[in-house]
Order: structure tokens, then C-alpha cells, then sequence
């Protein structure tokens, strides 16, 4: 119920609109012990744990009551490690979409993700919306004319891209792939530079297309050269895009190129990201 989750509502709202969804607004509540020892090896209490229980239901049973008009809204108050009830929530209640901001504070926004939102993303049984810049976004709901979708060369990449393709179909956007080409370090002997930046260009967008294919997806390819997460933005920042959306992939699989920089592409990215 902070202001950077009242500067979500907005997103939540047109995404919930769009496909006539069900909100929930799950607040998480991590019950202090209330208790401290005594002196005689005893506790003795020093919270009144019901009473901060009944102030956070009925905070939470108040917040945004102006939002979301005319659609269904459960607000939910749960006890419990923050990411890992969400994670149980979703998963028990057959969520489609958690939603959520980044909880990075200060001049550590730009250095780290917060952990609960980490967390959800390494384990969530369904795609993760989160933002890093909400708080500057304006306070009507937003429409997504563009989408842009980071791609890797695994075959992963294909129910990514068909994610991202529903999602374009569905609100009227144009759609946008993106992928960066790995750098020299990984370069055949064989190749100079000016060579092997075209043999990387040309292998990448052949491997591309083959899973393009393989999605039945047609969307102009963009490529750049450099750190991944810097190569989303600025495609990003070149389209306009309104939404980026990236496989986030699997803990008990290999992590491709994408893969591994999830974190920096949500952190760095000028718009909010679907980590699917």
C-alpha cells in the first residue's frame, strides 16, 4: 500500500479491463513475534499482534476503493514471508498475472531489484509485470501501442514470442523482436573484426527467423551489439515501447544469454516488463 504501488493501480486497471480479469489486491502482512524474553527466562509481550492485524485488514479493505470501477476486486490480507505468499497465492488460485513494482529505494534503484520482487520472479507459476519508473508514469491507464519482445537463439524463445504476439493481437500494438549479438570474446579465430561482426548479424538473424518461424510470429527483428540489458533499452527508448516482455526461463534449466540478465533488463529497462 505504498505510493509506488498506488502509482501501479493504473497499469493493473488496463490490463484488467482489456481482458475483463478478476483484480486481486493481495496484501501480505510479516507478523512481528510480539514477544521479547524477560528477566525470569519468560517472554513478555510488547506488540499487540491482533490489533496490528485489524488495522492492515482494514487498511487494505480501503485502499484504492476509487479504482477499478465496474470490474471484479477481492482484497486479500495474508500472514507470511512476502514472496513466498505470493508465489502460493498465484499458484493455489490459478493466478494468470501477478503484478507488482520494484521496491529498490533511492540511489539503489538503479543498482538492484528489491528481493521480494526477485524472489516472485524465480519462482511465480505465472508471467511477472513489473516496473521500475511507475511512479513517473501518468495516473490514467495506459495503452500499449507498442510492444517490444527480447528474443535469445533457444528454443524457449518460441512460446515467448507467441506470449508477445497475443498480447500485441489483443491490444492493436505493433510488435518489435529484439536481440544482442554476443561480443568477440566467443568469436571463431578465423574471423576479423569487420567479418565477424557480419557473420554474428547474419547467424543470428538466420536462427531468428527459424524460430519465428517455428512461432508463426512476423515481427521486424532489431539488433544491437553490447550488454544485453543496455541493447533492450535502447530499442526500447527507439520504439517507444509502452511494453517489454522476456522469458525469464526455468531455475532447474540452463540459462541462455537473455536468461541470465532478467534482472538487468527489469532494472534498466524505460518501461514496464513481462517476464513470462
Amino acid at each position: 500500500m505504498s505510493e509506488i504501488c498506488t502509482a501501479t493501480a493504473p497499469f493493473v486497471e488496463a490490463m484488467a479491463r482489456e481482458y475483463n480479469a478478476e483484480v486481486t489486491l493481495l496484501h501480505v502482512l510479516e507478523m512481528p513475534s510480539g514477544l521479547i524474553p524477560d528477566w525470569y527466562g519468560g517472554t513478555v509481550p510488547v506488540i499487540d499482534t491482533t490489533a496490528l492485524w485489524k488495522a492492515e485488514t482494514e487498511a487494505a479493505q480501503s485502499y484504492l476503493t476509487d479504482k477499478f470501477q465496474g470490474l471484479e476486486v477481492q482484497r486479500v490480507v495474508v500472514e507470511g514471508d512476502a514472496a513466498h505468499a505470493i508465489d502460493r497465492y498465484a499458484q493455489e488460485n490459478g493466478t494468470d498475472l501477478i503484478m507488482m513494482p520494484t521496491h529498490g529505494y533511492g540511489l539503489f534503484r538503479t543498482l538492484l531489484l528489491g528481493s521480494v520482487t526477485a524472489k516472485v520472479l524465480h519462482d511465480a507459476p505465472c508471467p511477472v509485470w513489473t516496473g521500475v519508473h511507475v511512479e513517473d508514469a501518468p495516473t490514467v491507464a495506459p495503452e500499449f501501442a507498442t510492444i517490444l519482445c527480447a528474443v535469445d537463439r533457444t528454443e524457449d524463445n518460441v512460446a515467448t514470442m507467441r506470449f508477445a504476439c497475443r498480447l500485441a493481437d489483443d491490444n492493436h500494438a505493433r510488435l518489435f523482436l529484439v536481440h544482442a549479438v554476443p561480443g568477440a570474446e566467443i568469436a571463431p579465430d578465423k574471423f576479423f573484426d569487420a567479418d565477424l561482426s557480419q557473420y554474428l548479424e547474419q547467424d543470428a538473424r538466420k536462427t531468428i527467423a527459424q524460430l519465428q518461424e517455428a512461432a508463426g510470429v512476423a515481427a521486424p527483428l532489431c539488433l544491437g551489439a553490447g550488454e544485453v540489458s543496455h541493447v533492450v533499452r535502447d530499442a526500447a527508448l527507439g520504439h517507444s515501447a509502452d511494453l517489454i516482455v522476456i522469458g525469464r526461463g526455468k531455475a532447474t534449466r540452463t540459462l541462455g544469454r537473455l536468461r541470465s540478465n532478467v534482472y538487468s533488463i527489469i532494472r534498466d529497462a524505460p518501461c514496464p516488463v513481462i517476464s513470462v
